[in-house]
């Protein structure tokens, strides 16, 4: 009796194990797995292998003969311009343009046209939402806190004491201005002397000036000269700006009550050597249409005077310098100052302060 239990146990131990055996474990062979036993073996390896798909060639290397327009037998009518049917109802003309039915192009999405730009708004965008009475007020007081207010300044490019042979002397050379943008009123000065003489030349003009583009300005007005000469009074009309290269310029031609035809060119440019110490070249010219014996003066180029002032600056308003100057008188000018014992040139080492404010 037990021996025939021990045998249908047996049997029975076979019975099940036989569906486990029979299965196809092909399949079991994923990619990145490994059997409990350690590398697959060579067989599964190579039977992985042949299941993968292989990626089909570039167009260029296909073969022409496997086209589908080179299979006999298929109707290959349909499957050309993208292989769907054409739909009665759809408008293909806007799948050129890259725009589906119904949908409106806006933006860069446009198509490239000549039709004319929008108008020009010609209102104000915040009119829309605030009244227009307070926006109007808003706008005027910033126009006139932005360019429409008026403001001045002095400057006294030139204040200097000039030590030269014989007597020593001075020299001024200063200008201001009060008024907006477009219009102000000028005031120009300038003068010689020597100590214990007296003052030599000096002229003082009062002007209108006009900016007739925003680095230059129109000048008219009245001069007046005083000095050891005749006192004149002349008619002014010049001009004042800044010239490309950052050179101040500035010329001038004075009608006299008497006919008299006088002109002057003049300019300097400040080249910064430091934040603080600037070098400063300037050139003065004056001409003369005719002689004017009572003054000293001869027809023709009057005088040239260069000069060279090295200052530095304590502060952008106050600044001390040193230099030299020299005059030297041509002409007919040179032969009349000849004929009153004066010097036809001069040269000059000159100390002085230049300020504005």
């Amino acid at each position: 009796m037990t021996r025939l239990a021990t045998m249908l146990a047996a049997v029975s131990a076979l019975a099940l194990g036989v569906p486990a055996f029979a299965q196809d474990h092909s399949t079991h062979d994923m990619p990145g797995t490994t059997p409990p036993g350690g590398a697959q073996p060579a067989q599964d390896k190579q039977k992985h292998k042949d299941a993968a798909p292989r990626p089909n060639p570039p167009a260029q290397l296909q073969d022409p003969a496997a086209s589908p327009d080179s299979m006999p037998g298929m109707d290959h009518s349909r499957h050309q311009d993208s292989a769907m049917p054409d739909m009665p109802d759809m408008d293909h003309a806007q799948h050129g343009q890259g725009a589906m039915p119904g949908m409106e192009m806006t933006g860069t999405a446009l198509p490239a046209g000549d039709a004319p730009p929008p108008p020009v708004p010609h209102d104000h965008y915040a009119d829309r939402d605030f009244p227009g009475g307070e926006m109007a007020r808003a706008r005027m007081a910033m126009m006139k806190e932005n360019g429409g207010s008026n403001f001045g300044q002095l400057l006294l490019n030139v204040f200097e004491y000039q030590a030269h042979s014989g007597r020593d002397g001075y020299r001024w050379d200063g200008e201001g201005f009060y008024g907006g943008d477009i219009n102000r009123l000028w005031l120009k000065s300038e003068g010689e002397g020597e100590f214990g003489r007296g003052i030599d030349t000096a002229e003082v003009q009062v002007l209108y000036s006009r900016a007739i583009d925003p680095y230059f300005n129109f000048q008219a007005g009245i001069r007046q000269d005083f000095g050891r000469g005749p006192d004149r009074t002349y008619a002014t009309v010049g001009f004042e700006g800044l010239a490309p290269g950052f050179f101040e310029v500035e010329g001038a031609l004075f009608l006299s009550t008497k006919g008299d035809l006088l002109g002057r060119v003049e300019g300097y440019y400040d080249q910064r050597i430091t934040q603080r110490l600037i070098l400063q070249p300037r050139l003065e010219v004056n001409f003369s249409a005719q002689d004017v014996p009572e003054n000293d003066i001869g027809s023709g180029l009057v005088n040239v005077e260069p000069g060279l002032r090295l200052r530095y600056e304590i502060s952008r308003q106050f600044a001390p310098y040193i230099g030299v100057s020299y005059l030297r008188k041509t002409g007919e000018t040179a032969r009349l100052s000849r004929l009153a014992g004066e010097d036809v040139h001069a040269t000059s080492f000159v100390a002085g302060v230049r300020f504005w404010f």
